[in-house]
């Protein structure tokens, strides 16, 4: 063995891995790389603060919801598809809507320091977000929750559910996974203050990418 995992760039070249090579990998923390060995990731995970991302005050002062996250890194949208399609079953019931009406579709991918961390699917109602920014490539600042406020449906609660899989192999390739690394799955649901869901925003993250921090009020 020519290295350990807490040395950046340290490299295993042994034709097989050791237990604790394998629980590392499993972890994200390592990389096996064909004919070359194993390598240590170089990566500063993101710490993505589930409050403070999504208060008022972060995206209806016209700021990215992620901006709370980077810290000044560069995270960036290299990817976006928007389609209207047919809602499911499961997000048309989520959205208060009849199966198979209209949804406004938004897929991103986000890259930091050149990596992809996060693919991201949101669902809105179609009747309620045709011919405004929402169907754009670009929502303009604060994103889509400060258009949904200028539409009269601002988003005054958020829900949500999180779980852990591995990836399809969709999900590892466009997120450059190292095999065994599995994946965080988000799914939040935004309301208005009728109590009425206007978003459904299905995530899957890189697990070795991101620090997952919830601050609470006693």
């Amino acid at each position: 063995m020519a290295g350990f995992a807490g040395c950046p760039g340290a490299v295993w070249a042994d034709t097989e891995t050791s237990t604790v090579e394998s629980w590392n990998q499993a972890e994200g923390v390592v990389e096996a790389r064909k004919g070359a060995g194993v390598f240590v990731r170089d990566f500063k995970p993101i710490r993505r603060r589930g409050i403070e991302r999504l208060a008022h005050a972060q995206w209806g002062a016209g700021q990215p919801i992620w901006s709370a996250d980077v810290a000044g890194r560069e995270l960036v949208v290299d990817s976006v598809e928007v389609t209207e399609e047919d809602a499911s079953a499961v997000i048309a019931g989520v959205l208060g809507l009849a199966e198979g009406a209209r949804v406004c579709v938004r897929r991103r991918r986000y890259t930091l320091d050149g990596k992809p961390v996060l693919l991201a699917t949101s669902y809105l109602a179609a009747d309620l977000v045709t011919g405004t920014p929402i169907t754009q490539p670009d929502t303009g600042p604060g994103g889509l929750y400060a258009r949904l406020e200028e539409l009269g449906r601002k988003p005054v609660r958020f829900r949500e559910e999180i779980r852990s899989r591995m990836p399809s192999g969709d999900e590892a390739e466009r997120l450059a996974l190292p095999s065994g690394v599995p994946v965080v799955l988000i799914a939040r649901t935004a309301f208005d203050a009728q109590g009425a869901a206007v978003e459904v925003n299905d995530m899957v993250l890189d697990s070795a990418a991101y620090v997952l921090e919830y601050g609470f009020e006693a």
